[in-house]
């Protein structure tokens, strides 16, 4: 088998089980592989160390599939088939609702440019790398052997193919394949758009972080006055929520929290704040896709009567509740301020028990993560403006390069702008379908927090 041997001034990531071989980390390509091949990896006393595949068009030139060596020269159905059992093993383990996840996470299940997502009977294949593009038959037989699919549809429609030299495509590999997907999530039914949806349709990464806000959706009665008493209702004495009025409310979800969810996507946030009792639940993405999405899961689960859904850039939505907020405020402050009551107040100003802030990555490269700052800081500190006192804000970064410490800062900093006090009740990363390995920092990209926030000045 061909082999590259690494120079010996090297940082040692390899033996740190970093999956990833640098250009400038070879020394030498002995046996002439082609692009794509498997090779073996020495270190410079020859010693071997790894076993991977092989493209000399990219800056990382080796990526490991073994640290045993391979009894064969290529990566064949068997190979792919005995890495998808062990992958489905590890799901079925640690998924409780199994219809829907990442069965495959690339680089996490030992498999380097190649991720999967499960929708119950359809996969979603997308394949990053050369030598993954050129095992896609294999790949497919594999997936109908261990999973037997319905259908798979490729999505492989992604900017980082052109860095291996290939072309972005995607479409039909096998079977029917709708394009609509209907599965069930933390028991929540999600309509899922394989063909035009981002990424593979559904981004299953955030499903514990998602189940994680139950507790802030209730509790919330006693803002309004009401409490739970001992009253006569309807002919017998019953435990029920009473009003300050000594009336009984019969609203269901009458000690739900109010919610705003930014950046909604498939409105995933939306539908647990709802299952979990949320009151009212404001859904809002620049996409009009995206909301039609939202739309229809709501529908889907019966929440459409606590939903309303906006369409708006994110960003100048939360700027303009924050100055509709700030003008009401200086018309309350009015008798002891010259302040023109005569003005009709703006329509904005809601504020909400629980923010949620779920944005795309803002820092897609090492250079970008100065802009990132500014707008995760932007995001959150008028997110947090628009929170309740003793409210919470769910705040989340997808960015690999936006580090947990530089988040936190980050956050921290926009506390201290807001005059706000932030106490951390939970931090989270990626769910158990997207295991990360110790030492392969990118596999670290989400960081998941909620904080309850406080005023410094009332």
């Amino acid at each position: 088998m061909p082999s590259v041997t690494l120079e010996r001034s090297r940082k040692k990531r390899l033996e740190h089980a970093h999956p990833w071989i640098f250009k400038n980390e070879i020394a030498s390509v002995d046996g002439n592989p082609e692009p794509g091949d498997i090779v073996n990896v020495l270190n410079h006393q020859g010693r071997y160390l790894a076993t991977g595949y092989y493209n000399p068009a990219s800056q990382i030139t080796v990526r490991v599939v073994s640290y045993q060596p391979l009894a064969f020269e290529q990566m064949d159905t068997a190979f792919f088939a005995a890495r998808f059992h062990d992958c489905l093993r590890h799901r079925e383990r640690f998924i409780q609702d199994g219809e829907a996840y990442r069965l495959v996470y690339g680089e996490a299940d030992f498999l380097p440019g190649l991720i999967v997502d499960r929708f119950g009977d359809i996969l979603v294949v997308q394949i990053l790398t050369l030598s993954m593009d050129r095992c896609r038959e294999a790949i497919v037989q594999a997936l109908i052997e261990v999973m037997q699919p319905e259908g798979i549809y490729e999505r492989s429609d992604v900017s980082i193919r052109e860095l291996e030299g290939l072309e972005q495509i995607k479409g039909p590999l096998y079977g029917e394949c709708p394009r609509h997907v209907t599965v069930t999530e933390n028991g929540l039914l999600i309509k899922v758009d394989i063909v035009e949806g981002q990424k593979t349709g559904y981004f299953f990464d955030q499903r514990e972080n998602r189940a994680a806000i139950e507790p802030l959706m209730k509790g919330w009665g006693y803002k309004s006055g009401i409490n739970m008493q001992q009253v006569e209702y309807e002919g017998t004495e019953q435990l029920l929520p009473v009003n300050k009025s000594g009336k009984v409310v019969t609203f269901p979800y009458w000690d739900g929290a109010t919610v705003l969810e930014c950046f909604s996507h498939t409105g995933s946030f939306t539908l647990n704040a709802c299952k979990y009792g949320a009151k009212k639940v404001t859904c809002l993405d620049i996409s009009e896709h995206a909301i039609e999405s939202a739309r229809t899961n709501v529908e889907l689960n019966g929440f459409t009567d606590r939903v309303e859904f906006v369409v708006a850039d994110a960003f100048q939505y939360l700027r303009e509740q924050v100055k509709g907020l700030d003008e009401r405020n200086a018309r309350a402050r009015a008798a002891e301020q010259k302040v023109d009551t005569s003005k009709a107040l703006s329509s904005a100003g809601k504020t909400f028990d629980v923010v949620i802030l779920d944005p795309p990555a803002f820092a897609k490269t090492k250079s970008a993560v100065k802009g990132a700052c500014r707008g995760y800081k932007d995001i959150n500190l008028q997110g947090m403006k628009l929170v309740n006192e003793g409210g919470y804000l769910v705040t989340a970064s997808c960015s690999y390069h936006m580090r947990p410490d530089l988040f936190l800062e980050t956050i921290a900093d926009a506390a201290e702008d807001a005059g706000k006090v932030l106490r951390l009740i939970d931090w989270k990363a990626a769910g158990k379908d997207h295991p990360q390995i110790l030492g392969v920092d990118e596999g670290h990209y989400l960081k998941f927090a909620i904080f309850e926030v406080r005023s410094k000045k009332q």
